[in-house]
C-alpha cells in the first residue's frame, strides 16, 4: 500500500547522521577543539562495517569507539566514515555507515545522540525509529538535573 506524505522519521534520522558527519569533518580538517572527545556505538552487524576480525569476534553485537587522543585516517563520505584507531598498540582500520550507528556522545558538553530501531516484523517491513536527542544549554552555568534536557522524537513511522 502506499503512502502519502511526509516520511518525519526518515527526514529526522538523515538529519542527524548529516549533523554527525559534519562534526567528524570538521575534526578531520581542524582536529579535536578543546575537551572535546566521541564516543560512538555502531551495530557491528550492519552489512557496511569494515573491521577486524578480531575485534568482529570480541564485539559480534556492538561496538562503542572512542576519539579521543589519537586517532588517525579520518575521512567522511555521504553514507559512512572511516577511521583507524589504536587497539592495544594496534592500530586497526574501521569503515562505520551512519546507518550502523546506535550513540554518539560528547562528553565534554553534555550532548548525546541516540538511534534505536526494533526489527520488523517478517510480513512488516515498516520500521520504528526512536531517536533521543541530550543537550545542555552550555550558558547555564547549573546543568539541568540528570546531565541534560532531553528532547524525545518518539516512534516516527515510515
Amino acid at each position: 500500500m502506499a503512502r502519502s506524505g511526509f516520511d518525519y522519521g526518515g527526514m529526522m534520522h538523515r538529519a542527524l547522521q548529516g549533523l554527525i558527519a559534519e562534526v567528524l569533518r570538521k575534526v578531520a580538517r581542524e582536529g579535536l577543539p578543546g575537551e572535546h572527545h566521541f564516543f560512538i556505538t555502531f551495530d557491528t552487524r550492519d552489512d557496511g562495517v569494515e573491521m577486524a576480525d578480531w575485534l568482529r569476534d570480541r564485539y559480534p553485537e556492538e561496538m562503542t569507539i572512542v576519539i579521543q587522543h589519537w586517532f588517525d585516517n579520518l575521512v567522511i563520505e555521504d553514507d559512512h566514515f572511516t577511521i583507524t584507531l589504536n587497539f592495544g598498540n594496534s592500530p586497526e582500520p574501521l569503515k562505520i555507515p551512519f546507518d550502523a550507528l546506535r550513540t554518539f556522545v560528547d562528553p565534554s558538553v553534555e550532548f548525546g545522540l541516540r538511534f534505536e530501531t526494533q526489527d520488523a516484523d517478517d510480513e512488516d517491513e515498516d520500521e520504528d525509529a526512536e531517536f533521543e536527542l541530550d543537550v545542555r544549554d552550555d550558558d547555564d552555568d547549573t546543568p539541568p538535573p540528570g546531565g541534560g534536557e532531553v528532547v524525545r522524537l518518539d516512534r516516527w513511522r515510515k
